[in-house]
């Protein structure tokens, strides 16, 4: 049975057609079984807000499908998106653990299945189960890692042409290699929020998007982004 988004309703974890072997899905049957008992399985439309920065926080996010934006802002409201998280992140954990504010702002790119777990619940847990623990540390060390990687990129990187073409590579399929002619991509982002993902202006975005067409590095058809010299771009990065 579908939901009006065409996603697929789950009514537990235990036989969720969604599961991924590198998250909380990864349980033991049994461990799994309470998780699913504690968690609440909901859709939401694209552009809907789960949490906010200096919330306080009530509970984690894991994100069965879809993909849903990371975002912090400043005092005069500019915005920089850290992150386009996907399937399998557990969102606002670092928070829950710490029993602080959500650091970050996460609301829907698309239509998600997400599975929330309140704060007290899913701590007892953690503290009960080791495994269940593991799993948590293990997320947590692949945040930090990622936040790690996106930071340096974003302070190391030459120039915004170089942050842009980092972003776009980072797009393409794990299948796509050097030899792939042409590589199709669908982000799904505006201008505006490409900007927000590099440090930039949207009129920096769009004046450089133009550029990479007009040297025939990438071509725009609708929604869709072709690499058409992947090589070409890792060249501007480094």
């Amino acid at each position: 049975m579908n939901t009006p988004y065409g996603l697929e309703i789950v009514e537990n974890c235990t036989n969720c057609k969604l599961k991924r072997d590198d998250c909380f899905c990864n349980l033991s049957a049994p461990v799994l079984k309470i998780f699913s008992a504690i968690s609440h399985q909901t859709t939401f439309p694209p552009e809907a807000t789960l949490f906010v920065e200096g919330q306080n926080s009530r509970g984690v996010f894991l994100l069965c499908s879809g993909k849903v934006k990371l975002s912090t802002s400043s005092r005069d409201g500019k915005v920089l998106i850290l992150k386009m998280a996907g399937p399998g992140e557990m969102l606002g954990l670092s928070a829950v653990i710490a029993g602080t504010e959500y650091e970050l702002t996460a609301e829907t790119a698309m239509p998600c299945q997400v599975n929330f777990v309140p704060r007290e619940p899913l701590l007892d847990l953690l503290a009960r189960y080791g495994e269940a623990g593991l799993r948590s540390a293990q997320a947590l060390s692949r945040e930090f890692q990622s936040a790690y990687r996106d930071i340096h990129d974003l302070i190391l990187a030459r120039s915004s042409a170089g942050k842009l073409a980092k972003l776009l590579l980072s797009w393409t399929p794990p299948s796509a290699n050097n030899n792939t002619k042409e590589i199709r991509v669908s982000s799904g982002l505006t201008h505006e929020e490409m900007a927000q993902m590099i440090g930039a202006s949207r009129e920096t975005v769009t004046r450089l998007l133009s550029d990479l067409r007009k040297k025939q590095l990438i071509r725009l058809e609708g929604s869709t982004l072709v690499i058409r010299n992947r090589m070409a771009l890792e060249a501007m990065v480094s």
